[in-house]
């Protein structure tokens, strides 16, 4: 993964100010991923993407990520450090898992399933019945004993089979936390959103920076792509002369 530069990135924070949390989402995505053709990456699996924004993480901000919820039993604050780059290494990192593709046999039906993109689910959510779109969008073939069938055909026991052997392919789906509550003992579950963690700390990046580049600026008159073209050490330096003044 190549490390984004400052200026990129802010053209990243300044797209996303006028976009809802998916379309920030989509915006770090490309940020992870220049590799990969826009168009591609919200087809991706949920749990690659997931990958890429915790190695992106990893690569802006560094390893500890710290975290901090209520605790559902007795509404104690908790917090706790979490490693960016141990989730990124668990969910299978940049390019995540390799086939995007499960197969379930059962009861006579052989079935292969897409894995997920973001566009799936973001698709599915509008539909009136989001588990049954969700299904047509992502059934690649469904045949019982030699004829194939569409998805409105699937009993009920093989769709259930579908979910656990999509569920059990791309586990980074869904990064969960079951947390032990110092204080009573009690377990709390919560979703960590990477997408949205990673653009509170993106936000709090930027504005901070746009501050540097207001104080350099004034005090030497430079432009901010050649503040910005400095590395953040002699950013830093700058500024601590700025205040000596």
């Amino acid at each position: 993964m190549a490390i984004t530069g400052a200026a990129e990135l802010l053209a990243t924070w300044e797209a996303g100010l006028a976009e809802a949390p998916t379309g920030r989402a989509l915006l770090l995505h490309r940020a992870a991923r220049p590799d990969v053709d826009a168009a591609t990456l919200p087809v991706l699996p949920v749990g690659e993407r997931e990958a890429d924004l915790f190695a992106l993480r990893r690569a802006l901000f560094g390893e500890r990520m710290q975290v901090r919820l209520a605790c559902s039993a007795c509404g104690a604050d908790m917090e706790f450090d979490l490693d960016a780059g141990e989730f990124a290494r668990s969910l299978g990192g940049p390019g995540g898992p390799g086939d995007s593709v499960v197969r379930v046999r059962q009861d006579g039906w052989d079935v292969e399933f897409r894995l997920p993109g973001v566009a799936d689910l973001t698709a599915a959510a509008r539909a009136a019945d989001p588990r049954a779109a969700l299904l047509a969008r992502c059934l690649v073939s469904a045949v019982r004993d030699g004829a194939a069938a569409d998805a409105g055909d699937l009993p009920v026991p093989v769709q259930r089979r579908i979910a656990e052997a999509v569920e059990a392919a791309d586990p980074g789906a869904d990064v969960t936390l079951n947390i032990a509550c110092p204080e009573c003992g009690e377990a709390t579950r919560a979703e960590l959103d990477i997408a949205s963690y990673l653009w509170t700390e993106l936000d709090a990046w930027a504005r901070d920076l746009l501050l540097d580049v207001h104080l350099l600026a004034t005090s030497y008159g430079w432009s901010e792509p050649e503040i910005l073209a400095l590395s953040p050490l002699r950013r830093r330096y700058y500024l601590e002369l700025c205040a000596d003044v």
